[in-house]
């Protein structure tokens, strides 16, 4: 499957929404984004109304006029299927389409997303809509790749969906005496004697069925995918040298297991909008990216991943849109293309003036062209068109994060001995460090080839199945070395606690053996033995079955416990770490087990708060350096600028500026 067509280099450019402004508009549009270098624009997301204002009534005519002004713009076109908002015709039409809540409430049109992905009519409609799409504009030179849907993730209890759902379980447990027993049946009489017995959990009187819950993420995961496949289908078998693929949305609240996806598009593309005006945006940024290079090479067109929508020139922080500073959207953009993206496309082109997200974030601003926002998106345009060569380069890291979407969802459907604890933050905590550490990371899933990785962290690795036990235990029997966190191994597969004491399915590896859990108030910390760590949010009463300790507690019930152990498990070393320490003392740690293990910073001597990440080819190198600091930063590293062409033998960073060197 070949890379979209007409582009050469750098993907840049975003969502173009044309059928929300007036026709005259749309020649300046263009010109405006020639002026900017955009080369690529996602057009129809939200336009089914527009394009099928009846019943089997297409109105392609404006979309005709608008693609013919874009190619004839040098621009291609990432032409979506408009199915995650269904016109106000076909609610009315079919209002067993709509979703239906945990509590049992039909929800009515209004908003986006309103549809049931499991009702045959919604099933039906997309599949028409995506062919009579694709039987228009297959042939069209603009069209360069096809974006399906957007951002999957409805969710819905209704009758159809209970349906779908009990075939679901069908096939994957075969017999009811097998889904009994991992949904741990026996407990407050959920034994199920007939599979019309079950229904997708509703909201009940008091706590769900773990079991049920996580298996029904699992199921809106595949099932999503089944309605994405559908489409992908009929695209593919009317242009099949047009890429497909549907931008992923990151969310606790999203039922889709992207690693299991990412083997059905052919380029992995996400959307990411950081959480925190702070340092945090810099590190969910690099998190991010790093996840989604390893979704990437899932991919069914080879090792691909895009940034199909950020927002420009606002941080959405919860509570209120923070603007960013000068240089920021720069900056993050190129992190992305430093870990592999092959570009960078925004959310969205021109600011809407109406509608539920008028204030939402825009390459070009309600105040148009003369603008700050707007010069910074023509100068990452100009930067993007300097960086094509990066394109080839791989990015290559030594250091390796699990990361599982059911382990996720395993621990949203129980009620957790701390509500402090969360998956998502545990990992990111690990991802910081290592990031702080400068250490390059992969992040990898249950089941994925660890034998080139020098470093393991498993973070909160709450569900382990036993195949992947045994996979971590040879990988460190064989020189590998490994750092559990706290409250990982905990549950096999289906959410069933292992007994005989934590972490059951790493005991044994890591020569412990945990009694209790021990979870701390927000504000508690424990001193540990180093006389400076502190452990806050979690601790255990660990015994030592062969590790030895590293750092102890010091003072109260756990006073000379191991708070982190190390083992030598055959030519590999295993270490514990039962409770959260601090930011610092975590990246030291970690670091220093990378050391152990021959791993260092990708730039050594790069000063705290520049971001380094190099990609590779056979025979070049790239070096991006990020100033995320408000002082210059000088970096000892030397080759050509691609940004400025000057060859340096040390690089001085303006405060907030990037490099981005061609090595020797």
């Amino acid at each position: 499957m070949r890379w979209p067509g007409g582009l050469t280099g750098l993907c840049y450019g975003g969502d173009y929404n044309p059928e929300q402004w007036p026709p005259e508009l749309w020649p300046a549009d263009v010109e405006l984004m020639r002026r900017a270098r955009v080369n690529l624009v996602t057009v129809g997301v939200f336009a089914w109304s527009r394009l099928e204002p009846q019943p089997g009534r297409y109105d392609f005519e404006w979309l005709d006029r608008v693609l013919d002004l874009l190619y004839d713009g040098g621009i291609r076109v990432a032409l979506a299927t408009p199915t995650a908002s269904p016109p106000p015709w076909f609610s009315l039409r079919h209002p067993e389409g709509l979703p239906v809540t945990a509590d049992g409430v039909r929800l009515s049109h209004g908003s986006r997303d309103t549809y049931c992905v499991s009702a045959p009519a919604y099933r039906t409609a997309a599949r028409k809509i995506a062919s009579a799409l694709a039987g228009r504009y297959g042939d069209h030179p603009a069209l360069a790749l096809w974006h399906v849907h957007n951002e999957y993730g409805t969710t819905c209890h209704c009758e159809h969906v209970a349906a779908a759902f009990r075939n679901w379980l069908r096939v994957r447990y075969v017999e009811l005496d097998r889904l009994n027993e991992a949904w741990t049946g026996s407990f407050w009489s959920q034994y199920y004697s007939d599979w019309e017995q079950i229904r997708p959990p509703r909201a009940t009187q008091y706590l769900g069925n773990p079991g049920q819950l996580l298996d029904f993420r699992r199921f809106l995961s595949d099932e999503l995918l089944g309605a994405y496949v559908e489409q992908r289908d009929l695209l593919r078998a009317a242009t099949p040298e047009v890429p497909v693929t549907t931008n992923y949305v990151l969310g606790g609240w999203v039922p889709v297991d992207h690693t299991r996806w990412s083997t059905e598009v052919d380029l992995v593309a996400i959307d990411h909008y950081p959480g925190e005006a702070g340092p945090g945006a810099e590190e969910q940024t690099a998190f991010a990216a790093d996840l989604a290079r390893c979704w990437g090479r899932r991919a069914v067109g080879g090792p691909s991943w895009l940034l199909m929508e950020s927002a420009p020139n606002l941080v959405l922080t919860p509570g209120r849109m923070h603007a960013k500073e000068p240089g920021r959207m720069i900056r993050h953009s190129l992190a992305h293309v430093a870990r592999g993206s092959r570009g960078a496309m925004f959310f969205q082109w021109r600011a809407s003036r109406g509608g539920a997200e008028l204030f939402h974030s825009a390459l070009l601003p309600h105040a148009g062209p003369q603008t700050r926002a707007f010069e910074e998106a023509v100068a990452l345009g100009a930067t993007l068109d300097r960086l094509a060569e990066v394109d080839s380069g791989v990015v290559q890291a030594p250091v390796a994060i699990a990361w599982d979407a059911a382990c996720w969802w395993g621990m949203q459907a129980v009620v957790l001995p701390s509500e402090q604890l969360d998956y998502l933050a545990e990992v990111s905590a690990a991802h910081r460090s290592l990031w702080r550490a400068g250490l390059g990371v992969d992040v990898v899933a249950p089941g994925d080839e660890l034998s080139g990785y020098a470093l393991l962290v498993l973070p909160a690795l709450y569900l382990v199945s036993d195949a992947y036990a045994r996979q971590v235990r040879d990988y460190v029997a064989a020189g590998g070395h490994l750092v559990v966190g706290y409250f990982s191994g905990i549950a096999d597969e289906h959410g069933r606690v292992r007994l005989d004491g934590y972490p059951g399915a790493f005991r044994d590896l890591l020569g412990i053996r945990v009694e209790e859990f021990h979870p701390l108030d927000a504000a508690e910390r424990l001193p540990l033995s180093d006389g400076t760590s502190t452990g806050r949010l979690w601790s255990e009463t660990v015994r030592l079955t062969g590790a030895e300790p590293v750092l102890t507690y010091v003072g109260g019930v756990l006073d000379g416990r191991p708070a982190v152990t190390r083992h030598r498990y055959g030519d590999g070393v295993a270490w514990y770490v039962s409770t959260r320490l601090g930011d610092d003392a975590y990246r030291e740690l970690l670091a220093g087990v990378a050391g152990a293990a021959g791993v260092g910073p990708t730039c050594p001597g790069a000063p705290d708060g520049v971001e380094a990440v190099r990609r590779r080819t056979a025979g070049e190198s790239w070096l991006f350096l990020l100033n995320h600091t408000d002082v210059p930063q000088t970096v000892p590293a030397s080759g050509v600028d691609l940004l400025t062409g000057v060859r340096a033998e040390s690089v001085t960073l303006p405060a907030g500026g990037c490099a981005v060197l061609r090595e020797r």
